[in-house]
């Protein structure tokens, strides 16, 4: 990756938890800068990594360019509220993930989802392609009806928190990070566990989102109960299993990261329907649970793949994994009520990133060679 790729990617990605706390200084009600945030980190950050990370090239292809092109000027029309070009743009965008997909992936309809033969590493990151350009096609419907046509109105789907939808495809390029790097021992229940974890994630935030919709108390807790159960038993299996590259310990702390976002997630719809549901109970747990969704797991999965041939850059250091714990757990939540842990946050968030982008060491040839083999390129023999 260049240097200039990883400029703006630091650039775009600090921008984005800047404005996540500009609340402090600017009304929402007078501009809400919610939209940046939640876009630059997710669709202009994460999705253009994972267009990156599928076409496997030493550099951002055209292509690519022209995704975060079309990605950061969707980006500034839905914070502007310019919503004519924000109808027209994510539609864009999904035709160029759809040809990255089907070039990667040499099939227009995604069947190797559905074969035995298929790893698992490899349908999730078939997976995250697919829910990048099903939410961009999406997103023009539902923006026509919430702003222009208003045919139906759910109060649980407002168009910001469908927005959030665009985190989902990164957190599964994550899943498919961690599923690369484990070892294939052979062992049939073994690969009857990892197709099931494979549906569980997928299947299971479908039908948990529809719960949410349908406002159903208890089938959202057993689901949201079964998604942690399976993110427990992603975190035994990469734990018995991973390949011992450095990314192990960082990749590690990413899951949990995911389980602690699971817990406050069940905390939450446990915390709505009851009589103790305020805004000042409920607001710092929400922001916690946000804010380790998407700095902390999903973070974890995108160094990962900015990275996957150009280690070691120290990823397994403790004093890194302790400052992205601080910043993440700490300085995040606090900073959205306070202003001055929001200054601390950002900037320890930029060091942070700072050290994953342009951090160097000596380059071990063998251990790029192993990684360029797990971290699914479109030319290797899938493994199970």
């Amino acid at each position: 990756m260049s240097w200039k790729l990883k400029t703006l990617l630091l650039a775009m990605m600090t921008i984005a938890l800047g404005c996540g706390f500009l609340h402090h200084l600017v009304a929402p009600e007078i501009l809400n800068f919610e939209r940046l945030h939640i876009f630059l980190f997710n669709l202009c950050s994460g999705g253009t990594l994972l267009i990156y990370f599928t076409e496997d090239k030493p550099q951002l292809s055209k292509r690519g360019q022209v995704f975060l092109g079309l990605a950061l000027a969707f980006a500034f029309c839905a914070f502007m509220q310019w919503y004519i070009p924000a109808l027209i743009i994510p539609l864009c965008l999904a035709v160029i993930t759809e040809k990255v997909r089907m070039t990667h992936f040499d099939c227009c309809f995604p069947r190797a989802l559905f074969s035995r033969q298929e790893s698992v590493a490899r349908k999730f990151h078939q997976a995250a392609l697919l829910c990048l350009s099903l939410a961009l096609i999406f997103s023009s419907p539902v923006i026509l009806n919430s702003v222009y046509l208003h045919w139906f109105t759910i109060e649980k789907l407002k168009l910001d928190t469908f927005f959030l939808g665009f985190s989902f495809p990164i957190s599964l390029i994550s899943m498919s990070v961690i599923f690369s790097l484990m070892r294939n021992d052979g062992i049939q229940i073994t690969a009857v566990f990892k197709e099931a974890a494979f549906w569980t994630i997928n299947l299971g935030v479908i039908i948990f989102f529809l719960f949410i919709l349908a406002e159903f108390f208890i089938s959202q807790v057993v689901i949201a109960t079964i998604l942690f159960l399976a993110v427990v038993y992603i975190l035994y299996l990469y734990w018995q299993k991973g390949i011992r590259l450095q990314q192990k310990t960082f990749l590690t702390s990413g899951i949990m990261f995911l389980l602690i976002t699971s817990i406050t997630g069940i905390a939450y719809i446990l915390l709505s329907f009851s009589q103790y549901y305020t805004q000042e109970i409920s607001h710092p747990l929400l922001r916690l649970h946000a804010f380790t969704a998407l700095y902390g797991w999903n973070l974890s999965g995108m160094a990962v793949i900015s990275r996957h041939a150009d280690f070691p850059i120290q990823l397994h250091s403790q004093k890194l994994i302790i400052l992205h714990w601080v910043t993440v757990f700490i300085l995040c939540p606090l900073g959205y009520f306070f202003p001055l842990y929001a200054i601390l946050a950002v900037v320890c968030y930029c060091w942070l990133l700072v050290i994953l982008f342009f951090n160097h060491s000596t380059v071990d040839k063998r251990l790029v060679f192993v990684e360029d083999e797990v971290l699914a390129a479109p030319t290797q023999t899938p493994q199970t």
